[in-house]
């Protein structure tokens, strides 16, 4: 038995669909490859900020082979996109002209210069900017995914990543009521 199988059948009763999904989205059928999945669920789950989900992750994605760069690449889009998301809602929540044309003067090299590919990283971004709500964040990043000069992905790739993010935070909120 795996780590994510022992994390959700800890889940309630009440998060059955939860068990059922969280199955799907890591072990299903899918237009990602195993380095967009992954990437993708990794990086969710260390935006979620939940120990118990993030080593099952890791355990799970261990398990079937992903490389460390995947790991990380998606240490680093949990980090830029926690700064990220904070600075890009708050100009576009405020919607103010003058703070639109102020430099963030943030770094985000990495996201230039990804280990897994500019594409994949972009996508884990975007998942990651779903979850946190950032629309300016969520429409650059699928701009760049379903577009991208690099070779960009489909509407059915951003769906199933924006899947995944979706169950992890099912996830995240059914460990939380199996806990209580």
């Amino acid at each position: 038995m795996s780590a994510i199988d022992d994390l959700r059948d800890g889940f309630p009763e009440a998060a059955k669909d939860t068990k059922l999904n969280l199955d799907a989205v890591l072990r299903g059928e899918s237009k990602l490859s195993k380095t967009e999945r992954w990437l993708t669920a990794l990086s969710v789950g260390y935006a979620l900020g939940s120990e118990a989900l993030a080593t099952a992750l890791e355990s799970e994605a261990r398990a079937a082979g992903v490389e460390d760069d995947v790991f990380d690449d998606a240490r680093a889009v949990a980090t830029l996109m926690a700064m990220n998301n904070v600075f890009y809602r708050f100009r576009h929540l405020v919607g103010k002209e003058g703070y639109k044309s102020k430099p963030p003067r943030l770094r985000m090299n990495r996201m230039g210069q990804p280990k897994t590919g500019k594409i994949a990283f972009e996508l884990a971004s975007l998942a990651v900017s779903a979850v946190a709500g950032c629309e300016t964040c969520v429409q650059a990043h699928e701009r760049t995914v379903v577009s991208g000069a690099e070779g960009g992905l489909t509407e059915d790739h951003v769906v199933d990543a924006i899947r995944i993010a979706s169950v992890l935070t099912a996830a995240k909120a059914a460990h939380f009521l199996a806990r209580r």
